[in-house]
């Protein structure tokens, strides 16, 4: 069996194209859909089993794509026949280009275009390195795309809606263009093949047999990348499409090759959900022999293997075959499995940054101690989620890449954990200093019977520049304050910053201990602490504070094009544009960086999307505080 993805952006048609392929030989196919509506389709075709992954278009959805691809053969990229939306395929080139897995373009629906071919091909270009070639030209009769004529072939195909292309004669007005194109298609083959270029060079015609051939290992070796034209809603170009996927794309040792997987790798988490009446389920792909029912696999026994129907058992997997892992809760997604352990996806196959935060609260409390839970069993299924606490509530903090993500992953706590969850904002992390210094005596004094209480201390407070965080010094001469006792006001002193006046953490503050006094018998460490607290709480309240907000360094990977127009987002925002550069390894695309308030993220989400047509996402650290104006 043979594994491809498709991919795209939304609304390109990959749904239809996956079902218009598996239904070419007439046979039964099999469909499971898993989270986030990503599904694999079973079916055959001219003898040969195959396996079809689709992944919803859309950044949210994006932290799928990796963990797919690394499972799979070949992709197929599937885009709209319109110039102006080839940008949106940007990001989908970009992971193509690093994961150097075969790949194919299909632009779809191109019977109802008027945009030239040759123009969208051009625009997809600029986001990749490698060479885009196309392997047909449309044909049109009064400006309707009637048929497709393959470029090595040399033969010309009529459509009819639903039913498969007829050979034609090749019109006589399209010869000069395809004969145009079949001269740029051999000269991109005759960069990789030196036999090719001697017959071009001595003018003599390359047999059709051998331009299939080079073609074919400049696709399993991603030298180049091959477009094919077609309709998959009319079912027009798709038996082209699945012939090319039969005679190029490679069989499944080269993945092993392309990945640099050791032989101790035997299979693949392509995909993962938690199903009713079954719990969690992870759809693996077998990599070598031995991925049977009850074997180890990642350090766990397999506890059941499915077929995609989720019902039928099975006992092995052969290399190359998928299969539901069932009762296994220890397989996640995001790494190949040997049989005693993990090894980690590369770093083109794991998600962006999530660029939405929310605090997530159950409604009721009794589900308190459920939800984290919960939430770390999603987290194991949607690669696209990060989990934190919030540091002032202690609340669980769940990062996802948009409204629709956040929408899904509270839809499953509910339908799949029985928890109904409250989203709200996550508070931003403000801090307090001081603008100026100020010293404070404290006395703690107590007498209830007994030993008593008593510690004296002379503090210094002082601001110290933005960044420094916390200075404890002591200069007691003397012995005033017993060296052991010193310690307890340091920590009586960090614990009355925790929180200051305006009810946020005190931070870049010198705390300078100058004198004390200390009684034999009622002194101890516990008072002296207290009375460290004590002073720094006075000191904090006399001197005053001031507010600081977090300002974060980002960087937004963005196409090359939408670049500009960051300029007044990040501005509008109160950021500081840093400036942007071209992307060192990615066509096409530049990192614009920014210093933008922490406050400000969420409203930088939310215009990114519209600002770049849902290209672009950032990442975003800690670089300073400041104070709030």
């Amino acid at each position: 069996m043979r594994a491809f993805a498709v991919i795209g952006p939304s609304q390109s048609g990959k749904a239809t194209l996956i079902q218009a392929l598996a239904g070419l030989d007439g046979g039964r196919s099999q469909s499971l859909t898993l989270m986030g509506g990503a599904s694999v389709t079973k079916f055959s075709f001219m003898g040969d089993d195959w396996a079809g992954f689709y992944v919803p278009g859309g950044l949210e959805n994006m932290a799928q794509v990796g963990h797919v691809l690394a499972a799979c053969d070949a992709a197929i990229l599937c885009v709209p026949a319109a110039v102006d939306a080839a940008v949106l395929s940007a990001p989908y080139l970009r992971i193509l280009e690093e994961s150097g897995i075969p790949s194919f373009i299909f632009v779809n629906g191109i019977d109802n275009t008027t945009d030239r071919i040759s123009d969208i091909i051009a625009e997809l270009q600029h986001y990749c390195a490698h060479g885009i070639i196309l392997r047909q030209v449309p044909m049109r009769v009064d400006g309707k795309t009637v048929g497709s004529i393959d470029l090595i072939s040399e033969r010309a195909w009529e459509y009819h809606d639903g039913e498969r292309s007829s050979l034609v004669e090749l019109p006589k007005e399209m010869r000069a263009r395809e004969q145009e194109a079949r001269a740029e298609l051999l000269e991109s083959l005759a960069d990789l093949d030196d036999h090719l270029l001697e017959e071009i060079i001595e003018d003599k015609r390359p047999p059709t047999e051998e331009l299939y051939d080079i073609a074919t290992r400049a696709l399993q070796h991603h030298d180049l990348v091959e477009a094919l034209l077609g309709s998959a809603t009319n079912g027009n170009g798709i038996l082209r499409m699945m012939k090319s996927l039969r005679h190029e794309v490679p069989e499944m040792g080269a993945l092993r090759e392309r990945m640099a997987l050791s032989g101790d790798v035997l299979a693949a988490g392509a995909l993962a959900d938690n199903l009713k009446h079954i719990g969690k389920a992870v759809l693996i792909r077998a990599l070598a022999g031995g991925v049977t029912a009850g074997a180890r696999l990642a350090g766990g026994a397999i506890g059941n293997l499915a077929d995609v129907d989720t019902k039928t058992q099975l006992d092995t997997l052969k290399p190359g075959e998928i299969g539901l892992a069932i009762k296994s809760d220890h397989l996640s997604l995001g790494a190949f499995f040997t049989a005693d352990g993990t090894v980690d996806l590369p770093g083109w196959a794991q998600p962006h940054p999530p660029g939405l935060r929310r605090m997530v609260q159950p409604v009721k409390e009794r589900d308190e101690a459920k939800l984290s839970t919960a939430l770390g069993r999603i987290a194991e299924i949607d690669l696209g989620v990060t989990l934190s606490q919030d540091e002032g509530v202690g609340h669980v903090v769940v990062g996802v890449h948009g409204p629709q993500h956040l929408r899904r992953i509270t839809e499953k706590l509910d339908d799949g954990f029985g928890i109904k969850v409250e989203a709200s904002e996550v508070p931003t992390a403000l801090r307090e200093t001081i603008r100026k210094g100020v010293e404070k005596h404290y006395r703690h004094r107590k007498q209830s019977g007994g030993a008593g209480q008593f510690a004296d201390v002379l503090i210094d407070i002082a601001p110290m520049p933005l960044g420094s965080g916390f200075v404890f010094e002591e200069v007691v001469k003397g012995g005033a304050v017993p060296r052991n006792y010193i310690p307890s006001v340091e920590a009586g002193a960090r614990e009355a910053l925790l929180q200051g006046p305006a009810g946020h953490p005190v931070v870049d503050v010198k705390v300078t201990l100058k004198d004390g006094k200390s009684h034999s018998v009622d002194s101890s460490d516990y008072a002296f602490r207290t009375a460290g607290k004590a002073a720094v709480r006075e000191a904090l309240s006399e001197t005053g504070t001031m507010v600081l907000q977090p300002i974060m360094q980002v960087d937004i990977q963005v196409p090359s094009n939408f670049a500009g127009g960051l300029v007044q987002l990040v501005s509008g925002l109160k950021g500081q544009v840093q400036g942007f550069e071209n992307h060192p390894e990615a066509s096409g695309w530049e990192v614009f960086r920014a210093l933008l308030p922490m406050s400000a993220l969420e409203d930088l989400a939310q215009s990114l999307g519209g600002t770049t047509r849902g290209t672009a996402w950032f990442s975003a650290e800690l670089d300073h505080y400041e104070a709030v104006h």
